[in-house]
């Protein structure tokens, strides 16, 4: 989510520096004024698509991080027997130690596996962010006349 904002953010600045310069060459160049516009339009196609290829870049190794290495289970054993405790003491029968113990395993198992499928979540829709605007920025990238 962060670095989606941070994409954001940067194309509302870039487009902010667009219009000034467009503004700018209109006001400062008599000759090349729509062909100007289309060359300063054009870059900041490249710029916006390259930042968000880029932001999906980023996005697709934290998710791959994710899988290979996804965050440990917070709750100990101890907090999880009490917390048990404290919820099964409205009920007669109170489980044993092994229950809780095999409960507890089950939940840390659980726990990682719904961090895992998170995170594979995450790496398809960071694959997004990189998949549609990279041909984009490749055909206006070949829309810059090439210098001699």
């Amino acid at each position: 989510m962060l670095v989606i904002s941070i994409i954001v953010s940067i194309i509302l600045i870039a487009s902010a520096i667009f219009i000034v310069l467009a503004s700018k060459s209109r006001v400062n160049s008599k000759e090349g004024g729509p062909d100007n516009m289309k060359q300063i339009y054009v870059y900041f196609v490249l710029f916006a698509t390259l930042m968000m290829t880029i932001g999906g870049s980023v996005s697709v190794f934290m998710a791959l991080a994710d899988i290979v290495s996804p965050a440990p289970y917070h709750q100990s054993f101890e907090d999880y027997r009490q917390w048990s405790a404290d919820y099964d003491a409205s009920k007669e029968e109170k489980k044993s130690e092994e229950d809780l113990r095999k409960s507890y395993e089950e939940m840390v198992k659980s726990d990682a596996e719904q961090a895992k499928a998170r995170a594979i979540n995450t790496l398809i829709k960071s694959f997004g962010w990189i998949v549609i605007p990279f041909p984009i920025f490749l055909y206006f990238q070949r829309r810059i006349p090439k210098k001699e």
